[in-house]
């Protein structure tokens, strides 16, 4: 039996000062979010972590670096397939933005949640076809103890996958800043044994 815990990246330096959809804009983690990563890593079911891979943007790099120092489990290796959701000409951009300049595409997104691809980005059908198999290779890869530093659109699909879940639901999955979700796997099936624990609960 293997344990995959599916990690989220701490908080990031937003420059934009209000919601804004980030997607793979690559941004760095804020003091908070790296304070996250501090405790997160003291969590006691994250000791003895054998390895640890990431998704290649900053947030998640620099998550990855914090914890491995803190946990002595080596550099975290990066995965490109971990990267998030590219949400093409809408990055960087409020709602209301996105609705201005592409009017009614917000909307359909909502009714197509797992088919809609903004301009010149991904679905989440699409994201879920690059990120799960990678996420099996390394389940199986033989480690114990294997640690993923990803975000919450990956985080949430992976787990609707495990789940047999809908895509067009994963939003109803909670995926907070520095949070941690324990997987088990015996080779062929999957249990979710933690959902989004918390490092306020890492003490």
């Amino acid at each position: 039996m293997s344990t995959i815990y599916l990690l989220r990246h701490g908080d990031i330096a937003m420059p934009f000062g209000q919601h804004r959809f980030v997607g793979q804009l690559d941004l760095a983690l804020s003091a908070q979010g790296r304070e996250q990563m501090r405790m997160l890593a003291c969590h006691p079911a994250l000791q003895g972590i054998e390895r640890m891979l990431t998704s290649p943007l900053l947030r998640c790099r620099e998550s990855a670096a914090i914890l491995s120092a803190r946990l002595g489990c080596g550099a975290a290796e990066v995965v490109p397939g971990f990267a998030e959701i590219a949400l093409g000409e809408w990055e960087g951009l409020t709602p209301v933005e996105v609705n201005n300049r592409f009017p009614g595409e917000y909307a359909a997104r909502g009714n197509d949640l797992t088919g809609f691809r903004p301009v010149k980005g991904e679905s989440f059908a699409d994201v879920q076809h690059r990120a799960w198999p990678p996420f099996e290779q390394a389940a199986h890869c033989g480690v114990e103890r294997l640690a993923i530093v990803a975000h919450a659109g990956i985080n949430r699909l992976l787990l609707c996958t495990i789940l047999g879940m809908p895509l067009a639901n994963l939003f109803r999955l909670k995926q907070d800043y520095g949070c941690c979700n324990i997987i088990l796997s015996n080779g062929t099936e999957y249990w979710v044994q933690s959902l989004n624990i918390g490092p306020l609960n890492a003490k």
